[in-house]
């Protein structure tokens, strides 16, 4: 079976745009379960990514996750993070499984402090993805404690 690979365009730290292949076979498989975002979801964003995208005003490359709406459209890529129904497709599952090289989420070097998302983690977030990206809403993301 071919392997499947598309370009992915997004904005670097620097303000280059990059397009690279990603290999989305290397992708863990969405997890077989109903995903509640505030008990399987809420909590990995909090711990691993909100410290750097959350709302403070310079969130990294201007992308706010705290709330449902800045979190699919994404940063100043302009390209939306989230592409609901579709977790292969979407920027944000290629950046926390570690496709995308220079733009592992967390980075590399910040993950003593943010944990990386394991692979069951990462599935968890393609099988929210997959299923509507369902977010309560008034639901906020906070800094976890």
């Amino acid at each position: 079976m071919p392997i499947k690979t598309f370009a992915l365009i997004s904005l670097s730290a620097a303000g280059a745009v990059l397009a690279d292949n990603v290999d989305i076979a290397k992708l863990p498989a969405a997890a077989d379960k109903e995903v509640d975002f505030v008990k399987d979801i809420k909590p990995l964003f909090e711990q691993s990514c909100f410290s750097c995208h959350g709302s403070k005003p310079r969130a990294k490359s201007k992308y706010f996750m705290n709330q449902r709406d800045t979190a699919i459209e994404g940063g100043s890529s302009k390209e939306a993070a989230i592409v609901v129904g579709k977790s292969a497709n979407s920027p944000l599952v290629h950046f926390i499984a570690d496709l995308v090289e220079e733009l592992e989420m967390p980075p590399l070097d910040k993950r003593d402090k943010y944990p990386q998302l394991t692979d069951e983690q990462v599935a968890l977030v393609r099988a929210w993805i997959d299923q509507g990206a369902k977010w309560p809403d008034g639901v906020e993301l906070s800094l976890a404690k």
